[in-house]
């Protein structure tokens, strides 16, 4: 886990690595990312993910899977229920655009989550800070 004060970002595999990046460009914005890698999905550290939320007040989630259903979505779900009133804003995902995963590099990595998206989901939570 990485220390910060105004996001928490939560993301594990290769996407952490991506999450690093974009704390690093926030950053240099002002806005200090506390990045929560939970290692393992089962049994998931939902307690570690909850105690961040509850200091920053904000929660993204990075994830190499759809919209729809996987891990990222039960992390929404657990702190919603858990860490509702805590919360300042929305949950937000970045997660694989909704489209077949492509075989081609280039392709691909137009389909997964990017640092891009990732700073610009933190700066829609944060309000723009």
């Amino acid at each position: 886990m990485s220390a910060g004060t105004d996001v928490t970002i939560v993301a594990w595999g290769r996407p952490l690595y991506t999450a690093l990046e974009a704390a690093a460009e926030l950053e240099k914005k002002g806005v200090s990312c506390e990045i929560v890698d939970p290692r393992t999905l089962r049994p998931l550290d939902g307690e570690t993910i909850i105690e961040s939320v509850k200091k920053t007040n904000r929660c993204v989630v990075v994830h190499e899977h759809w919209e729809h259903g996987g891990t990222g979505a039960q992390i929404v779900d657990i702190v919603q229920r858990e860490a509702f009133d805590w919360l300042d804003a929305p949950i937000l995902r970045v997660h694989n655009k909704d489209v077949p995963m492509p075989y081609a590099v280039n392709l691909e990595n137009l389909v997964l989550p990017t640092v891009e998206r990732i700073v610009a989901a933190v700066e829609r939570v944060t309000y723009g800070r």
